[in-house]
This record gives C-alpha cells, structure tokens and sequence, in this order.
C-alpha cells in the first residue's frame, strides 16, 4: 500500500481497529517515573502514552535548562529582534494551550484564555515589552497547570481519536490529532535549542 492509499483508508481502518496493528506498540506500561523511556505509559492508551512520554522527557530537559535563572537572566535580550529566555517558556504553554482547544473542545481560545496567553502566541515586539519582570516559578506555574490539563484530558482519550483527521486542516495532505500534539512535542524541543543558546550568552 502506498502513502496516499493508506491514508484514504485511515478513516475505514479506524473503524475496524486495523491502523493500530499497523503500528504495534510492543512491551508493558511502565509504572515507574522514568523519563528516558519512550513508550506506552500507565494510564494511557498504547500511543498516547507514547507520546506522554515524549512530552515528559522534552519538559524535563526544559526544566533542567532554567534551572535557578533569575529574574534578570529570563528578561534579557540578546538584541533587538531576540526573545527573552521567559518569553520562550510563556510561548511554551501559550501553544500547547491553542492545542488543548483545539483537540480537547474543537474551538479557538476564549477571550480570556487571549488576555493571558497572546503576547506569548505572538512574541515579537509585543512579547517583549509585555513578558517580564516575572519570576521563574512563575513561568513554571503558568505551564505546569497547561501540561497537568493535558494529561488529564489524554487520560480521557484513546488511540482512535488521536489518529482522527481533521479535515478542515488536511488541504496539503491527511493532517490528524496525533500529528498536532507531536507538534506540540517538537515545537517544545525546538525552543529547547532557543532556550539552551540564549543561556550559553547571558551576560557573565
């Protein structure tokens, strides 16, 4: 079967169970905390908690990276097109909670939910003049409570809905959940090498 007759038949293989003997998740849930073990988690269905895993080892590494910076440290700029280290980490949450509505509640965020999170959405200028002055914890409150959500929601979910299309989003090709929180994922790795080369050039 080639790529595009697979995913036409994703719909049709959903139904029937068969896209997840396509891709086997092999091993028991791990129930000890272990953040180098990519693979089925306890309380999740096989993929999402492949993907929790993920999530898990890409936040510790974050944490890891912050770890004891101070107020000034997460507002500095390297230069004037920069985003500061707390910006980043605001930016973090901003997008996993975009991802929440969106896969959680299939809606945009509320007016609320902008009021908090847009300068962050947006960074730029905007983030940088509204994203300061905050302390560590802070910022590490802010997306603790995103990503608690998260894993309770995914708790509530199984493998049939992350790998349903959406087809609003599929005009370049079969686009579903499952690729949205891997994106979640990655846009967190990739800030995490933002993050972790702004560090590396902090004044002394």
């Amino acid at each position: 079967m080639n790529r595009r007759n697979f995913v036409s038949r994703v719909p049709a293989m959903l139904a029937t169970g068969g896209v997840l003997g396509t891709l086997p998740l092999h091993g028991s849930p791990v129930k000890e905390s272990s953040v180098y073990f990519i693979g089925p988690m306890s309380g999740y269905s096989p993929h999402i908690g492949a993907l929790v895993s993920m999530l898990n080892y890409n936040r510790h590494t974050i944490l890891r990276e912050v770890d004891g910076m101070s107020v000034e440290e997460l507002d500095h700029l390297h230069d004037e097109r920069s985003n500061s280290i707390g910006a980043l980490l605001m930016h973090l949450g901003a997008t996993e909670k975009f991802y929440q509505a969106n896969t959680f509640e299939n809606r945009e965020l509320n007016k609320a939910e902008r009021k908090i999170w847009s300068a962050a959405s947006d960074l730029g200028d905007r983030g940088r003049k509204e994203i300061r002055g905050k302390t560590l914890d802070h910022y590490l409150d802010m997306i603790t409570e995103v990503r608690e959500k998260t894993l309770e929601e995914f708790k509530n979910r199984d493998d049939e809905w992350l790998m349903k299309v959406d087809e609003g989003w599929s005009s370049r090709g079969a686009l579903n959940t499952y690729w949205k929180w891997f994106h979640v994922c990655e846009h967190e790795a990739n800030h995490r090498g933002q993050i972790t080369w702004l560090k590396k050039r902090l004044p002394a």
